[in-house]
């Protein structure tokens, strides 16, 4: 790993930091992963738009946490329509937890991506899921050798960037689903022209999924019309309706409608 630390906020300094120590699995795992390219197809087919719905807690970006059962959330997102599921596991600054995936992969039928910020092979063993999230940033030099440990082990990785020379690296690696961060890990703003600014640059037979900052159905469309061939959309769902005193927010399966809905509400 060979990130320039003092380029990142002091919040994702201190999730780094944090990722840095977490110990891996004491077994090498493997894993029959459901297809995301198939969820996606799928969700096409039916006229949905291909979304990844976040199982998020919290985060250090938004206010409050949800404090109902992840397995309730995430039948609650699938009932709404999402094409796959992303769960934290981080658990000093997200709330996440193994368990958690490990629970909410039971209980759905579509991909689960495990969303965490993982910095070593042996970081993969820690549990199973059907996707897995490599940030090119956190990881650096490591890239092509954590795809192709992941692949070893049936995950399919996501490879995370935010620039070109970020996308380059993932592509030498053999990325072949890419996600386009619009938040800058350095500033924490957010900024949808930056999927914008990348995906013409991802080459045909690459899957691309825009991630941050999708808040409206209207960001859904502007993603969708630059290129995205899904969304990862996390607070937009599980706080779209604010959270209360209790740990509750909106209907997360109409919150999620909003989303997989977008493109058939704008043709009406």
């Amino acid at each position: 790993m060979n990130t320039r630390s003092e380029e990142l906020a002091p919040a994702v300094r201190s999730i780094l930091d944090a990722a840095a120590d977490r110990p891996g699995g004491d077994e090498r795992v493997a894993v029959d992963a459901r297809s995301l390219s198939t969820a996606f197809a799928t969700a096409e087919a039916d006229g949905r738009v291909p979304v990844i719905a976040e199982v998020k807690p919290t985060s250090p970006t938004t206010d409050g946490a949800r404090r109902e059962d992840p397995v309730d959330l995430a039948e609650s997102m699938v009932a709404g329509g999402a094409a796959a599921l992303s769960v934290l596991t981080e658990p000093e600054h997200f709330g996440g937890s193994l368990d958690t995936l490990d629970r909410v992969r039971a209980a759905v039928d579509v991909p689960v991506l495990r969303k965490d910020f993982l910095v070593r092979e042996d970081q993969l063993d820690a549990v199973e899921a059907d996707l897995v999230l490599l940030i090119a940033r956190f990881v650096g030099d490591d890239l092509a050798d954590l795809v192709a440990a992941a692949r070893d082990r049936g995950f399919q990785p996501l490879v995370e960037v935010h620039t070109r020379e970020e996308l380059a690296a993932a592509l030498a690696a053999g990325a072949e689903l890419i996600g386009v961060n619009n938040r800058d890990l350095g500033k924490l703003a957010v900024d949808l022209s930056t999927f914008e600014a990348i995906a013409p640059e991802v080459p045909d037979g690459v899957t691309l999924i825009a991630e941050s900052g999708i808040a409206t159905p209207a960001d859904v469309q502007r993603m969708r019309d630059a290129g995205a061939d899904g969304l990862l959309i996390g607070s937009a769902i599980m706080d779209a309706e604010g959270t209360d005193e209790a740990g509750t927010g909106g209907d997360v399966s109409a919150n999620t409608r909003r989303f997989t809905a977008a493109e058939t509400e704008e043709e009406v």
